[in-house]
């Protein structure tokens, strides 16, 4: 008889790790476990008036790199969805023109060589000193370092607390003065650690894994792509994948949340659900970490106390269309220091990005983010987190910030909680730890999923892929 291998979460990861194991040539027997209706976690697309899309969660994902490179090739192109990709070529605006929104004003950041030699506000000088700085500064000692601490100590204090300020609350909804740089940005840390420079880390690169080759891949190259959806939204893809999985045997249970895991006698699992259980020779948890260790046995407590101190923020996202507006710039969106706004994270400019997207009659379409430490007082407050707060807080930033003043034509707001993880100083010594434990206990269990490695849409793609190949013996276990 052959193996049972149960993934647990119906997210992207777990979505990828059912996947790649539902394809290999001895496939196990696969039962995905998802707790809520829906599949596809975080990712979920909707259709508002004239057929317009509304991305509730991520809006694009990056070509660029091996992880890219296959989600185009293994995510996309095989499961037919070549003709649905929108493609954000290398000469588009919303490629090239990022903006920072400080002092009440949108600042363009610099792009190419040339603006580095520029003034560009809100920077007192141009970032070419910023750069000349950065080449000349030894070596960092410590095993890891905040975020904010590694750009003051390398690239100066105004860069430290504008740029990289601003891209922690973008990219984590995060605060810069407690992420890790070596597990926020690990490719920064390790340019430093191997070049002793960040630019020159970055100019001469860590060599380059094998990628995957397509003709989607060609042209996203030869385009220079800097981002791709998909045209009826990017739920379409986790969508894509449950009929995938449908059709490759695979057992997908919607609506049954886990509520514990237990060993059984000869090693294998006992996965408890409301209504009854599961067996399985191996689990992929592609939970959050913090869920996952509220379900451990208490054989595996210091796996659970690793886990748990994996921690994660709240987002609140709201879609904004308006009739007849236009937008003062053109360009991805703007991101905002906490020093100008602490709850405004940032707003995206959809309509510049996929006009695709924007419905008959075309409507402007922006989104704007909400959380950051602004949210996690008011939770602490006891505030009321409401719809009409967030609707409130969402326009105020969108008629100051872009002039948009009129009452949009259309509104959605969703509160998402605890949806970013947050690798915090020393987040490497928890993964460390955790990764000890399974393999000196040799349990049968793989962690997948944004709590560990990356919080993209390809990361955690790549996180279910690599998952998959470990539990199928393909790759070894980290």
């Amino acid at each position: 008889m052959g193996r049972t291998v149960v993934v647990l979460g119906g997210g992207i990861s777990g979505l990828a790790a059912g996947y790649h194991l539902s394809r290999a040539p001895c496939a196990p027997k696969v039962v995905l476990v998802e707790g809520s209706e829906r599949l596809g976690g975080w990712i979920r697309s909707v259709r508002g008036p004239g057929g317009a899309v509304f991305e509730l969660g991520p809006r694009g994902i990056r070509p660029a790199g091996a992880p890219g490179a296959r989600t185009l090739l293994l995510q996309v192109s095989e499961l037919g969805l070549d003709s649905e990709v929108l493609p954000v070529r290398g000469d588009h605006p919303a490629a090239q023109n990022r903006f920072l929104y400080v002092g009440g004003a949108l600042h363009a950041l610099p792009s190419g060589l040339r603006g580095l030699f520029r003034p560009s506000p809100p920077f007192s000088k141009p970032l070419f000193w910023a750069g000349l700085r950065e080449l000349t500064m030894p070596r960092g000692k410590d095993p890891d370092e905040t975020v904010h601490s590694f750009a003051q100590r390398r690239l100066g204090p105004e860069v430290a607390s504008l740029a990289m300020d601003s891209l922690c609350r973008g990219v984590f909804a995060g605060n810069s003065r407690e992420l890790s740089v070596r597990s926020c940005f690990p490719s920064l840390f390790q340019a430093e650690q191997s070049h002793r420079s960040v630019l020159l880390g970055l100019l001469l690169g860590a060599g380059h894994s094998p990628r995957p080759d397509s003709a989607l891949i060609r042209q996203a190259r030869a385009e220079r792509w800097s981002q791709w959806s998909l045209r009826g939204g990017l739920e379409t893809l986790p969508q894509a994948l449950n009929t995938y999985l449908t059709s490759r045997g695979v057992s997908v249970l919607r609506g049954q949340p886990v509520c514990g895991l237990g060993l059984l006698p000869g090693g294998r699992w006992k996965v408890s659900l409301g209504d009854g259980s599961l067996e399985a020779d191996h689990v992929i948890s592609a939970v959050p970490a913090s869920v996952l260790s509220k379900l451990l046995p208490a054989q595996a407590a210091p796996l659970a106390h690793a886990l748990s101190a994996i921690t994660a923020v709240s987002v609140a996202v709201v879609n904004l269309q308006y009739r007849g507006a236009r937008l003062p710039v053109q360009g991805f969106g703007h991101l905002v220091p906490s020093s100008e706004d602490p709850g405004v994270l940032g707003i995206v400019y959809d309509s510049v990005a996929f006009p695709e997207q924007d419905g008959s009659p075309p409507g402007l379409r922006v989104t704007v983010m909400l959380g950051g430490s602004w949210l996690q007082t008011l939770e602490a407050r006891g505030g009321l987190l409401s719809q009409e707060l967030f609707q409130q807080q969402a326009q105020q930033a969108a008629a100051t910030q872009l002039g948009l003043k009129e009452p949009p034509s259309h509104c959605l707001v969703h509160l998402h909680k605890n949806c970013i993880p947050q690798y915090t100083l020393g987040h490497w010594q928890k993964l460390e730890a955790a990764t000890q434990f399974l393999a000196s206990q040799r349990l049968p269990l793989t962690l997948a999923g944004a709590s560990y490695e990356g919080v993209a849409v390809n990361d955690c793609i790549e996180s279910g892929r690599r998952a998959a190949a470990r539990v199928l013996g393909s790759e070894p276990n980290s």
